[in-house]
């Protein structure tokens, strides 16, 4: 069997009932991260299929698409709302942004890395154009898990008996990350992560039916596993460290601080005169 036609991209996914319950959980987690973020210009990258940006207050908003100039889908939740009217479509390489250094208050990137020819690349950029105390929210999914786990079954399946006909439950495109492996990138550009959260507790299963039928490991799974999630959701802040003399520039500064008044003498007359 051929197994290209088992390999299904990230937006056929979507179609799918795990698809459209992970989708509509993070419209509703995104809706209430952006709602209280306030600037001038927001950015989404990626997945035109939700919109990150609709509850955000911002006056100017792009979501970016990297393939082709893609409007909102109709069938995006929430696309009929006014913000989403508001949102203007562009094309452009993620880690080559079309936007000045500093520039952009907001970015989201809903599994943008995961599908990223350069990820570090692309979390660089956003850097550049972020201004100070600007935020990054990041969605991905999260390898430990019990969607996670599914998938690497069904790939180990797939290289030991090559001819199998295993689908797997995941999107086979792209590569997943770690959230401490994502926390250890933020750092590095001198993010500082402010939230993060884990979602999706309901086992891999595809029927639509099976999903329903487990809504109540939703609530058990955010108070007992917490961290098992099929997504993890991450909020940053850009910090800029404050400027400070150094080298010479210090050292010039503490002698001239320390430089002493000249004297003044004083005849018998009572008046001053400049020393010799």
């Amino acid at each position: 069997m051929d197994l290209g036609r088992q390999i299904i991209g990230l937006t056929g996914w979507l179609e799918t009932p795990a698809g459209r319950y992970l989708l509509e959980w993070e419209q509703r987690y995104l809706d209430q991260v952006v709602a209280d973020l306030f600037g001038f210009h927001a950015l989404q990258l990626g997945l035109n299929q939700l919109d990150a940006l609709r509850a955000n207050r911002m006056p100017h908003r792009w979501i970016a698409s990297e393939s082709a100039r893609v409007p909102l889908q109709a069938s995006a939740p929430g696309s009929d709302s006014p913000m989403s009217r508001a949102a203007v479509s562009l094309q452009c390489a993620f880690d080559a942004l079309p936007f000045d250094n500093q520039s952009l208050d907001l970015v989201v990137l809903p599994h943008t890395l995961e599908l990223a020819n350069d990820p570090h690349l692309a979390l660089r950029e956003v850097e550049r154009v972020l201004v100070p105390e600007g935020r990054v929210v990041i969605v991905g999914f999260n390898p430990a898990s019990l969607w996670g786990a599914r998938q690497r079954m069904g790939q180990l399946k797939r290289r030991v008996w090559p001819r199998t006909s295993a689908p797997l439950f995941m999107p086979n495109e792209g590569e997943f990350f770690s959230y401490r492996r994502l926390r250890d990138w933020l750092r590095l550009l001198s993010f500082e992560v402010e939230a993060g959260r884990f979602g999706c507790y309901l086992p891999p299963l595809v029927s639509e039916k099976w999903l329903s039928r487990f809504n109540w490991m939703e609530r058990v799974g955010e108070r007992w596993w917490p961290v098992f999630g099929a997504l993890y959701c991450v909020v940053a802040v850009k910090r800029v460290r404050g400027m400070r003399l150094v080298g010479l520039a210090r050292t010039m500064r503490r002698l001239g601080a320390q430089a002493q008044v000249p004297a003044v003498a004083v005849n018998h007359h009572g008046f001053e005169t400049e020393p010799h």
